[in-house]
């Protein structure tokens, strides 16, 4: 799924949004950690990349691709979590980062109530819910913005990012530019209810 990474935005230390840090146990009890995208990801980007399927690369990127561009690269971890937030999930083994999924926003530029969005998972961990995480946690940091629409186009035949929207409660439509793709669409209210429930406040 493809958003518009063309805008580079700063990175600003003090803006770093610490509150969407999180661990998410899976079913299999593997705990993934989810957590804001930091300059120093370059490399772990890079490897993600290549763990990467060519069928899933060409899904996130619309296209055939072997090397991760540089200036891609560069834009994926050039982000100020206000217009441009990215998001990572990540495991660990024998003490190794491993980067496992990413999704991410870009805002319009020309209406900020509106953003596109990105998302992929390696292959080997997929239906596993992790994709579902990474978009709910952007989902709620995008309404707290002021974002109210999120957009995606995507493959016809990805059916399992369709799938994953349908259930997330986006509009599937066909695409008017490209019989190839559809348009995922939802639109969001502020606040997002939280993700979970504090008993003690109950």
């Amino acid at each position: 799924m493809h958003a518009d990474e063309g805008h580079v935005m700063s990175y600003t230390l003090a803006r770093y949004p610490v509150h969407l840090i999180d661990i998410v146990q899976l079913a299999n009890a593997r705990r993934v950690t989810i957590r804001p995208t930091l300059p120093q990801d370059l490399e772990l980007q890079r490897e993600f990349f290549r763990s990467l399927s060519a069928e899933s690369r060409y899904r996130r990127f619309m296209g055939p691709l072997n090397e991760l561009p540089e200036a891609v690269a560069q834009r994926f971890i050039s982000i100020d979590y206000h217009r441009h937030l990215a998001l990572l999930a990540e495991v660990f083994d024998d003490g190794r980062e491993i980067m496992i999924g990413e999704a991410r926003y870009v805002v319009d530029g020309r209406d900020p109530t509106i953003c596109e969005i990105a998302l992929a998972v390696a292959d080997e961990w997929q239906a596993r819910g992790i994709g579902r995480a990474l978009l709910a946690r952007l989902e709620r940091e995008a309404a707290a913005s002021g974002v109210r629409r999120m957009v995606a186009d995507t493959h016809y035949d990805n059916k399992a990012m369709r799938g994953l929207a349908v259930r997330s409660g986006y509009a599937v439509e066909a695409n008017c530019n490209d019989a190839r793709l559809v348009r995922l669409e939802k639109k969001l209210s502020a606040p997002i209810a939280p993700l979970t429930v504090d008993p003690l406040a109950a």
